[in-house]
């Protein structure tokens, strides 16, 4: 057998290290393209955000119910973040950030579906898919937990599963790709850093359809039914507010100075909303309350969020002190007036909060008033036109199917749990364990 001339010795030894090079030089490129910092930032981000639900929301709303359904809240928050998370990968995030869908103004598709064609290399900006994907999927959990309050205290466990499962697949992820996913909202301009619309106004609508239509719980409102553990509220709401850094922060996707204005709008936001409710209380009955602060500031949050990154830090103050003032007599309203049984002020405070502060977008980020969200030439008339039109087409949706889901529901699994386990309180009749040892 011949030897192998050297020239084509030569050719393979540089064929061979052709092909040895290439996975370098993509893994090069694929490197250059992820930023570090906006990687690291969103993954503490990322973090911030399901702090929020596990263990903020559930320990907040778990001081808020009478203490023979603590448990129930807390395997709610926790059941529902899981069912969530396995939605979300099964269709949630495709629907809501895919391409694939006929018309990508309304809906994603499936092409994302189990995160088929995304891997590790793939990149969204500047960050890994997989991070962005991870910190969507906590905005999907801790939306459908939030809705809890209209239905505490009385909704049958496999009804909440099965009610959060499908919201999230027909309510959250439709919503979430017509704001954030490029549909037919964004595209008119529509202004929503962080879940004004997408987060408080889909839930605080699902939530009074959920206290209407399975009614009042037993005795209300003739009946006293405190809080049984302000300590865990206030324990659970400071939690919120250091993890909503995380909601509205980590919305800039980077680590740059529109991540920062965010932040400091969030905190003015919630420290205004805390006084003006305090004020408020201490004015009408001679005292300020813990329970009033505390919801004051989760309606500064709750209201600061849509336009967070689009604000100046004294238009933040004023979100803030607004809702305080606007949340508050809607929570009188919705309870001593219309006596609805939204157990846990869902509606008023993240739904009436969702609303007003995105209407305050529409004004407040006009660069006239130092804010960074749209044009002059586009107007604070035409934005606000716009902001409405998100609001009243993304609450009419929500409404439409929440209602649907809730008469499917009912009529197959049932809603509600019987007097007698309402009695009992559901910690026992449900999950057969008590939060306190008597």
């Amino acid at each position: 057998m011949k030897p192998i001339p050297r020239f084509m010795r030569n050719i393979c030894a540089s064929i061979h290290f052709f092909f040895l090079l290439v996975p370098s030089i993509s893994s090069a490129q694929s490197s250059s393209v992820v930023n570090s910092a906006d990687t690291a930032w969103l993954m503490t981000a990322t973090s911030l955000v399901l702090f929020m639900t596990l263990p903020g929301l559930a320990l907040f709303y778990a001081g808020l119910v009478r203490s023979k359904n603590v448990l129930s809240i807390i395997i709610q928050c926790f059941a529902i973040t899981s069912v969530a998370s396995i939605i979300w990968l099964a269709c949630g995030y495709s629907i809501a950030f895919g391409d694939g869908g006929v018309n990508q103004s309304w809906f994603g598709g499936f092409d994302k579906s189990w995160l088929s064609n995304v891997s590790a290399s793939s990149v969204t900006g500047q960050i890994p898919e997989y991070l962005f994907f991870m910190f969507q999927l906590t905005f999907a959990s801790i939306t459908p937990a939030l809705v809890i309050g209209g239905f505490a205290e009385r909704m049958k466990f496999s009804a909440v599963l099965w009610f959060s499962a499908l919201w999230v697949i027909l309510v959250y992820a439709p919503v979430t790709h017509w704001v954030w996913g490029g549909g037919w909202l964004a595209k008119l301009g529509v202004m929503d850093f962080a879940g004004g619309i997408v987060v408080h106004v889909t839930a605080g609508v699902s939530a009074i359809l959920c206290a209407l239509i399975l009614g009042r719980r037993r005795g209300f409102p003739n009946v006293s039914m405190p809080p049984h553990s302000l300590p865990l509220t206030a324990a659970g709401a400071g939690m919120l507010w250091v993890g909503w850094y995380g909601f509205n922060g980590g919305s800039a996707l980077a680590a740059n100075s529109s991540a920062a204005s965010a932040i400091l709008a969030t905190h003015l936001g919630a420290s205004a909303g805390a006084l003006s409710w305090m004020i408020i209380e201490w004015f009408r009955y001679g005292k300020p309350s813990v329970l009033g602060i505390l919801t004051g500031m989760v309606a500064g949050l709750g209201t600061i969020t849509a336009g967070s990154g689009f604000v100046s830090p004294m238009s933040a103050v004023c979100i803030g002190g607004i809702a305080g003032i606007v949340c508050y007599f809607a929570t009188q309203l919705f309870k001593q007036v219309w006596r609805i049984d939204d157990s846990l002020d869902v509606s008023p405070v993240h739904g009436v909060g969702g609303v007003v502060g995105t209407l305050l977008t529409g004004i407040f980020a006009s660069p006239l008033l130092g804010g960074s969200g749209f044009t002059v030439s586009t107007g604070i008339f035409h934005q606000l036109g716009v902001q409405a039109l998100g609001i009243i087409s993304v609450a009419l949706w929500c409404a439409l199917v929440t209602w649907a889901l809730l008469k499917v529901i009912g009529a197959t699994v049932g809603l509600r749990v019987s007097e007698e386990q309402e009695a009992e309180g559901l910690d026992l009749s449900s999950h057969g364990e008590r939060g306190y040892i008597e």
